[in-house]
């Protein structure tokens, strides 16, 4: 539908441009007009502001005056009504688009609010989106909102420093916020606001200097990532341990965008809240996916666990598979 109002509307364009040619060329061979006056009295005759003309016209000249009066009439009508259709339809489909934008986000709850859409953040969007995880972004700069917006990626124009930004964002609602902004004062800032707001609330921020990352701690940020300093890791990494760095890189996400590393919840795999072994709930041969890690509801981690290890309220377990074995995961443990 969209490319059929494009279409009239270079037509209209066209026809426009047509009689405007026609007129010229008109008074320039049958009234003899020079150039200019040619131009000058096509302009007011399809416009009609009833100047008169630069020189007597013949039978002839007159003649075609008549026919480019009406044609020019029914022309510029028919312009007029396509361009003014067309404006407002796009305006009415640009605002259609920021309300439904602007109802999904208001219906969501437990999501992810992202600050910032750099290099950073977009990263951030790409994990939650392989992970179908519900998210907003809060972007100052306009140009970046309007080629990444639409209703799978909602985004709020304006400054997370601002109070009234992050309650759009549903800061209230929200599980978790990442500030991924190039600047610590600005994440130290939001990191406070934030965490005034929503005391229970996850809070996940950047950080360049190693001076902030103890204040993004106090400021309330539940954890502090460090860019740099991760990828001056990795990179010797990948100088020590060459072969193990290349196959983590590639163990959380494939090269097709689907994940191979899950973590599940005590709910899902005991929903009845029955105690288990891990032995019990048999998770290898139902999905095919192997466990390597148990966190306890204290938080703390074990590394590939026996089989015989109880399952306790408010663990998780870290397992990995193949997509198609974590596809399995999913649908036998509605995940």
């Amino acid at each position: 539908m969209g490319s059929i109002f494009k279409n009239r509307f270079y037509v209209a364009i066209l026809l426009v441009l047509g009689t405007l040619c026609l007129g010229i060329m008109g008074f320039r061979y049958l009234a003899l007009y020079t150039w200019i006056d040619a131009v000058y009295m096509t302009i007011i005759t399809i416009s009609t502001v009833g100047f008169g003309e630069v020189q007597p016209l013949n039978d002839t000249a007159k003649l075609f005056t008549v026919v480019l009066i009406l044609v020019s009439v029914v022309v510029l009508g028919y312009a007029i009504s396509i361009i003014t259709e067309y404006i407002l339809r796009r305006s009415n489909v640009e605002l259609l688009k920021k309300r439904r934008v602007q109802k999904k986000i208001e219906s969501l709850k437990n999501h992810v609010i992202v600050v910032g859409y750099g290099r950073n953040g977009k990263q951030a969007v790409q994990k939650l989106t392989t992970y179908k995880r519900p998210f907003v972004v809060i972007e100052r700069d306009e140009e970046i909102v309007n080629k990444f917006q639409s209703e799978d990626m909602p985004f709020i124009l304006g400054n997370a420093n601002e109070d009234e930004v992050l309650i759009e964002a549903g800061v209230k609602r929200a599980s978790t916020l990442i500030s991924a902004l190039p600047d610590d004062s600005d994440n130290l800032f939001v990191v406070l606001s934030a965490r005034q707001m929503n005391t229970a609330m996850k809070i996940i921020s950047r950080a360049s200097e190693e001076t902030t990352y103890q204040k993004l701690k106090f400021a309330g940020a539940d954890n502090v990532i460090m860019p740099d300093k991760i990828g001056g890791d990795h990179m010797a990494s990948l100088v020590v341990v060459p072969d193990l760095v290349e196959f983590l890189d590639n163990l959380q996400v494939t090269t097709a965008g689907r994940v191979n590393v899950q973590e599940i919840t005590y709910e899902a795999v005991c929903p009845d809240h029955v105690t288990r072994t891990i032995r019990d709930i048999d998770l290898r041969n139902r999905t095919g996916c192997s466990i390597i890690g148990y966190k306890s509801p204290l938080g703390d981690y074990v590394i590939n666990p026996e089989a015989s290890m109880l399952l306790e309220k408010d663990s998780k377990l870290i397992v990995i598979g193949r997509p198609e074995q974590i596809e399995n995961l999913h649908k036998e443990f509605a995940i």
